[in-house]
């Protein structure tokens, strides 16, 4: 017996292309890649946004923060340029021999250095405004000093009452003098 010869392989089939895309593949494979590329890029959009609205809601945060410890310096400058006022005053005022009128009614002026950027306004009053007070044998004027002071004067004095501004700082300090 002699063997026979096998016959020769047939040709391999070829996968047809029913869809554009890779070869082999379906309609129906193509549609289930084209859904998760739509829902990767929907993911990645709101990703995206939601990024942004942090990003936004962190710059506001640190905005909000800066403002406000610019507010705190301001107040405190504020004080101490009041407290300088009244110092100010006070040293006039007992310096002077005797029980002098005010010297003056109503004074501003700006500060140098630090508190520059800052005017203090000081008004001086005097009970009684004539004479002395009797206490305990002793002869007494008394002396109410009122110093304000502020970063954005209205005509070169404090208060300004007319602005809005949210940087505007005040501060008015008093002090009740005997002499």
């Amino acid at each position: 017996m002699t063997a026979h010869p096998l016959p020769p392989s047939p040709a391999p089939l070829r996968a047809r292309r029913w869809w554009p895309g890779k070869a082999g593949s379906t309609p129906a494979a193509q549609q289930g890649t084209t859904a998760s590329r739509g829902f990767t890029m929907m993911s990645m959009l709101f990703i995206l946004v939601a990024l942004a609205a942090l990003g936004l809601a962190l710059a506001s945060l640190s905005q909000r923060q800066q403002l406000g410890s610019a507010g705190e310096l301001a107040a405190a400058k504020a004080y101490q340029a009041a407290f300088a006022g009244l110092e100010l005053g006070s040293q006039q005022i007992l310096r002077a021999s005797g029980q002098p009128a005010c010297p003056f009614t109503t004074r501003s002026l700006v500060l140098p250095d630090q508190l520059s950027d800052f005017t203090v306004t000081l008004t001086c009053t005097r009970t009684p405004a004539a004479g002395t007070v009797t206490d305990d044998g002793q002869a007494l004027a008394f002396y109410t000093l009122l110093a304000t002071a502020c970063n954005i004067p209205a005509s070169g004095a404090c208060p300004n009452t007319a602005t809005a501004e949210p940087a505007y700082a005040e501060r008015q300090l008093s002090r009740s003098l005997g002499k």
